[in-house]
């Protein structure tokens, strides 16, 4: 006879989850920086060139890992391609982050 049970997931265990995995996408300091200069709006590749002080392959390299975990969409406009925060969970994070270690 075969004993079928109900496996049910902690929500704790996946809230953890999910934050950890959140976590992990900030863990890495260019693409932290990237996600803090799209906190005002908006941004091209080139825009963010300019303010990482970094070449055009990184910049888009990271933003297609940050495109693949969901953080930040792009939207055409026109010839350029625009950047910006697309998990609403990630704006909080950073102004806290920004709170704690960049204090004016």
């Amino acid at each position: 006879m075969d004993q079928v049970t109900d496996f049910q997931v902690d929500p704790m265990d996946a809230a953890a989850q999910e934050a950890a995995e959140l976590l992990k996408a900030l863990s890495n300091p260019g693409r932290l920086r990237i996600l803090c200069a799209l906190v005002p709006g908006d941004m091209s590749v080139g825009q963010l060139e300019k303010a990482l002080g970094a070449s055009q392959s990184y910049v888009s390299g990271q933003l297609l890992r940050l495109r693949s975990e969901g953080l930040v969409a792009a939207i055409r406009d026109g010839r350029n391609i625009r950047y910006h925060l697309a998990d609403p969970r990630v704006r909080p994070l950073l102004e806290r982050i920004y709170d704690i270690f960049c204090p004016a």
